[in-house]
């Protein structure tokens, strides 16, 4: 396993992190809980392997995977770097608490190496983090329950900057990945400032997790998009560590040989990606932006997902990924809508649409590209 700094924390961590939101699940008494059996082998593997980071929060697989991770800390907590995360930007501090102290609970820790304000954006660390939440954060590492205060981060390059320049957090959780590269200079800007870097979603949620005859053999040696993904992901020197949802032990056995190879990608192979990349980026614009303007549909069709999925199949050739979130969606809580075929061709999406996309007959193809 390889290892980096993670900012001005100073801790040695594996540049491969196990994202514990994608654990395997069961029934128990009616709810889904993670399958202990399947799971807590899963990490003792890659502990074994050499991953020395693994990160959760309390919502993860049904408000059980913090249980499944502190499960498997027993005998492992010395020698492992445990991050969670903080959902809470209201006004009462006692619900803050309470928050931190169901983790320690839950985890059965004494402290959290990494604890994250969950989901910051600029406007939630001037108007809730800044004046009130930052103060709950030093008095609970003043009180050693805490070690570093960080943060996961959904909001604009920007906005990244900006808050690295703040000086308030150690390390910083975002997306990166071959799909979503908008980023990249506030997380070389991190690196610059000492600010620790930790990238989800290396392989875009799962959507870079299937086969694709457009991304395939673009690297010499590299056949499954999964694991280009991660590598380009590694590649970058400004990233301390890549989160990965492993979900299976193939999973981890085939991430941590990735992750212990001191060979990865050279400059040549970065420029073939990213030329690549930027072609299919720029024939991704011909059709939907997903600027949502479309929005919202009298029917409830989600036009700009349902265009995310037909572009990832046409452009990425990613189809099996598009297919298999299409058949899911709208049982998703945090998507939601209808499918294309709900549509019934009253055309208002078409009046909205900045680039005059023929949105009705758009959304016939994709359904039946994607409804198989």
């Amino acid at each position: 396993m390889i290892y980096r700094t993670l900012g001005r924390t100073g801790l040695k961590v594996s540049q491969l992190g196990f994202g514990a939101m994608r654990l395997p699940m069961t029934e128990r008494d009616g709810q889904q809980v993670v399958d202990r059996d399947l799971a807590i082998p899963m990490i003792h593997r890659a502990f074994e392997a050499g991953l020395n980071y693994i990160d959760t929060a309390v919502g993860y697989c049904n408000e059980d995977s913090q249980r499944a991770v502190g499960a498997a800390l027993k005998g492992w907590r010395d020698k492992i770097v445990v991050s969670t995360k903080n959902h809470y930007y209201g006004e009462d501090e006692g619900e803050w608490w309470k928050n931190l102290e169901n983790s320690l609970e839950r985890l059965g820790v004494d402290y959290i190496d990494i604890y994250n304000h969950h989901g910051i954006n600029w406007d939630r660390y001037v108007n809730a983090v800044e004046p009130r939440i930052s103060k709950w954060m030093l008095k609970a590492k003043d009180q050693g329950l805490i070690r570093h205060i960080c943060t996961s981060f959904h909001d604009s390059n920007e906005a990244l900057m900006k808050l690295v320049d703040t000086g308030y957090v150690e390390s910083i959780t975002v997306q990166y990945n071959l799909l979503y590269r908008d980023l990249e200079e506030g997380i070389a800007h991190a690196k610059e400032n000492n600010v620790g870097i930790v990238v989800m979603g290396p392989v875009a949620g799962g959507r870079l997790a299937g086969p694709s005859d457009v991304l395939t053999g673009l690297v010499p040696g590299i056949e499954r998009v999964p694991e280009l993904a991660l590598r380009f992901v590694l590649a970058n020197p400004n990233v301390t560590v890549a989160l990965s949802g492993m979900g299976t032990l193939q999973m981890v056995e085939e991430n941590v040989a990735i992750a212990a190879d001191e060979i990865n990608l050279t400059a040549a192979d970065i420029a073939t990606i990213d030329a690549h990349v930027q072609r299919l980026v720029e024939m991704e614009k011909l059709y939907c932006t997903g600027c949502k303007y479309c929005q919202p549909c009298p029917q409830d069709v989600n036009i700009p997902y349902i265009f995310e999925m037909y572009n990832l199949g046409k452009v990425y050739g990613l189809w099996s990924t598009a297919r298999e979130n299409y058949a899911n969606f709208p049982d998703q809580k945090w998507i939601g809508g209808k499918q294309a075929d709900a549509c019934i061709e009253c055309g208002i999406c078409e009046e909205k649409c900045p680039q005059h996309i023929e949105i009705r007959e758009q959304l016939k193809a994709a359904h039946a590209a994607l409804a198989r």
